[in-house]
């Protein structure tokens, strides 16, 4: 019972200063859809990453030969010598086939397959005077599996494609927009060529694959780079790159602890560079980058919440000092209540619960401001709005505790006055 009179003393002394309450407010407000817009935007943008990384498969490893971090000799000065002296690769440096063979004779049974890469580097597309955006990239059989794509006109890659290193591309529709004007059936069969480091190459297009945004393309449809996907043995002799591997992923079967597994592969390796000075190999999991990836977009998240978060001190403190103000009015109004036999705590709650109620209606407020605002920003930076419920439930507890918090002093002020000298104030 105390509490709803309280409620609606409350209520009706925002109704008596509605000006004064929603000015009160607005800090609040601020505060509180700040955090709800950056929480919003940084969980669209998690979504859209997970989600990315997950369709690369989440079962997949990646090797790739790195540099070993090379320390000098250390002179009794203390100074260091012989940094940086890191040659660069040789033959006996990348991973050959014979390693992977002997990989897939050990731990056949972890492996389905192995995809492997080759970038022969960026350039343009061109047809006449239409151009595209490209990253011209070899792919053998089993990255032609990883990559999953959707094949709208044509075919993919076969072996014989693979074998006799044939110069067939597989293009986005992106790219058939750019230069063919969409009519991916028209594009199958045609010849294009491909500009890199000043040097024409030619192409046949044997089939068109559907282009997925990775959600990051913040560029116009004329401007975004897709990937020329070419033969891996074409690529190796257009950068006249020796046998072997710098890079290339093992997709594990179903069932394989890829942690597990992502140790062995790397003692595995760690046998053939054992005494390589220069090089070594290391293998990193998807499921490990992307877990990385998410924990490093929520902090950023959080700690930029909490930067947004200050707002919110100065509208707890203008909610203190429009109490402080209130109290000065209504020292009469208090008078009275404690001589009718109001209690210290009686008075203590009355106000706290204005001071609650300001913030509520704020953190409301906020919370739908927030919202409008999070989705807003999502959907022009291409990723679905995706609010976050912990946000919004902090929201409303935090809007609670500020209420709390920046009331308690005033009311404990109004508690505390004399009743005989209340009633004598004018």
């Amino acid at each position: 019972m105390i509490i709803s009179e309280n409620i609606r003393f409350a209520v009706s002394g925002l109704k008596t200063n509605r000006m004064r309450g929603a000015l009160t407010m607005i800090g609040i407000v601020i505060g509180i859809a700040s955090i709800i817009t950056i929480l919003t935007v940084g969980n669209s943008l998690n979504s859209s990453v997970t989600s990315s990384m997950e369709s690369m498969g989440a079962n997949n490893l990646t090797v790739g030969v790195k540099q070993k971090s090379v320390s000098g000799e250390v002179k009794e000065n203390g100074m260091r010598f012989g940094m940086g002296n890191i040659r660069s690769m040789g033959e006996e440096d990348y991973i050959s086939d014979e390693m992977l063979e002997e990989l897939q004779n050990n731990f056949g049974g972890k492996i389905d397959y192995i995809a492997y890469t080759e970038s022969a580097g960026s350039g343009t597309a061109v047809n006449g005077s239409s151009t595209a955006n490209v990253n011209v990239t070899g792919v053998n059989q089993g990255q032609v599996e990883c990559n999953e794509l959707t094949i709208l006109a044509g075919r993919d890659f076969m072996e014989l494609d693979q074998e006799k290193s044939k110069k067939v591309a597989v293009v986005s529709d992106l790219l058939v927009t750019n230069l063919f004007g969409g009519n991916v059936k028209d594009a199958v069969g045609s010849l294009v060529e491909v500009e890199i480091n000043n040097r024409y190459y030619g192409y046949t297009i044997i089939g068109v694959y559907e282009y997925e945004s990775s959600g990051f393309d913040s560029s116009s449809t004329e401007d975004i780079t897709t990937d020329f996907y070419i033969p891996f043995g074409t690529a190796k002799s257009l950068t006249h790159s020796g046998d072997g591997y710098t890079q290339l992923t093992l997709v594990t079967t179903t069932g394989t602890d890829t942690e597990s597994f992502m140790e062995q592969a790397e003692q595995f390796f760690d046998r053939y560079y054992s005494n390589n000075t220069y090089y070594e190999v290391s293998v990193t999991s998807m499921e490990t980058l992307l877990s990385t990836m998410t924990d490093m977009l929520s902090t950023i998240s959080v700690a930029i919440s909490i930067i947004a978060g200050i707002s919110l001190l100065v509208g707890g403190i203008g909610v203190m000092n429009i109490m402080l103000v209130s109290i000065t009015e209504r020292t009469r109004e208090i008078g009275i209540r404690k001589a009718l036999g109001a209690t210290n705590g009686s008075i203590r709650l009355q106000f706290i619960m204005e001071s609650v109620i300001i913030c509520l209606l704020g953190g409301l407020m906020g919370i739908l401001l927030g919202l409008a605002l999070g989705s807003g920003a999502a959907e022009t930076m291409g990723y679905q709005a995706s609010p976050s419920l912990g946000g919004i439930v902090f929201a409303v507890a935090f809007s609670v505790f500020i209420g709390v918090f920046f009331g308690y002093y005033p009311a404990n002020k109004a508690a505390k006055l004399n009743p005989i000298e209340a009633l004598r104030y004018e």
